[in-house]
């Protein structure tokens, strides 16, 4: 019996009935030879971590523009965190933890350089607004390994879109990543804006704090564990209504005291003019983009000048704008 065949029983002896199984698959977009050793599951998280995309979340900014010090999250840490709360979650009810994590690994490979600032200054060229979540899933179907695609399974494209905005994951692995997201950013940016300066402790609200805990490894546990408790006998990852108001009350106070209200966003308006001066740099001169990035069609050039900026990390943004648009006598 091959290892993966091996590893397909024990799922299905093992796991719940509800969860996702590597077997049963809606596979991939193109048909390729199975792993004799991995499952379909275990070869998508794999193709992730190895890409590019991923090896550049470790360069874009969570929340805080340039941040002195070395203990401030990253793109590359929050989608680490997210994966550990994941697949805590997702073992203790007995589903995929596979799926799960490379759902979490990939679920912003497509985020700007800057963080959500980043998705603001590229709307501008864009038909719609850029979102993060159908870029990650752009990036493993299109961008990926020079244009051909990660070519993950359905359900694993299936959690990345999803993760975030209005529709929800087909699977309940998928739906453990869309909230784990949530607890993840809440309390680790909190973490964060509290060694930054920008809050203390005496200013987050009292009511979440007494009943979910004064440290972030106290709230993670307790909303961990509401959401296994509420979820183990449903067909929908979900918290309990009490401990799910105490979480969105975090997320209100935190948009309230530090996405929108923070002293460290005063340098966005800077990052909006760093990218969106990228951008028009190439939509007036195509020929400057990397031929990769090079559309075939002049309506594709909005569109591949924004696959382009949005993969850049923030560094090399910033690396870029210098050479654009700064005198030479002054990039010392």
């Amino acid at each position: 019996m091959l290892v993966r065949e091996r590893t397909e029983g024990i799922e299905r002896q093992v796991l719940s009935p509800r969860a996702a199984l590597a077997s049963e698959t809606r596979g991939r977009e193109r048909e390729e030879t199975r792993c004799s050793i991995r499952t379909e599951y275990q070869r998508d998280r794999d193709r992730i971590v190895h890409c590019k995309s991923f090896r550049r979340l470790k360069h874009k900014t969570q929340v805080f523009l340039a941040p002195e010090g070395d203990h401030y999250r990253t793109r590359l840490t929050h989608t680490m965190e997210v994966a550990q709360i994941s697949r805590t979650v997702a073992r203790a009810l007995l589903l995929n933890e596979d799926l799960t994590e490379a759902i979490a690994l990939g679920h912003d490979l497509g985020h700007t350089p800057f963080g959500h600032i980043g998705e603001d200054a590229l709307s501008k060229y864009l038909p719609g607004k850029f979102e993060h979540n159908r870029q990650s899933l752009r990036v493993v179907e299109v961008l990926e390994y020079d244009g051909k695609g990660l070519n993950l399974t359905w359900e694993v494209r299936d959690g990345i879109l999803h993760h975030t905005g209005d529709g929800m994951p087909s699977t309940l692995e998928g739906q453990i990543v869309r909230i784990a997201d949530r607890i993840a950013y809440i309390n680790h940016d909190i973490d964060d804006a509290l060694r930054a300066g920008l809050l203390d402790p005496g200013d987050l609200p009292a009511g979440p704090i007494e009943a979910l805990g004064r440290y972030s490894s106290h709230r993670i546990d307790r909303l961990a564990h509401d959401l296994v408790e509420n979820s183990a006998d449903s067909d929908l990852i979900s918290m309990s209504p009490e401990v799910g108001a105490l979480m969105d009350e975090l997320r209100d106070f935190l948009f309230e005291r530090v996405y929108i209200g923070s002293i460290a966003k005063t340098e966005e308006e800077k990052a909006v003019r760093v990218l969106q001066s990228i951008a028009e740099y190439y939509l007036n001169d195509p020929e400057q983009l990397p031929p990769e990035f090079r559309p075939s069609e002049p309506t594709e050039l909005t569109v591949r000048v924004c696959d382009y900026v949005a993969g850049m990390t923030d560094r090399y943004a910033l690396m870029k704008y210098e050479q654009y648009f700064l005198p030479r006598a002054w990039m010392v």
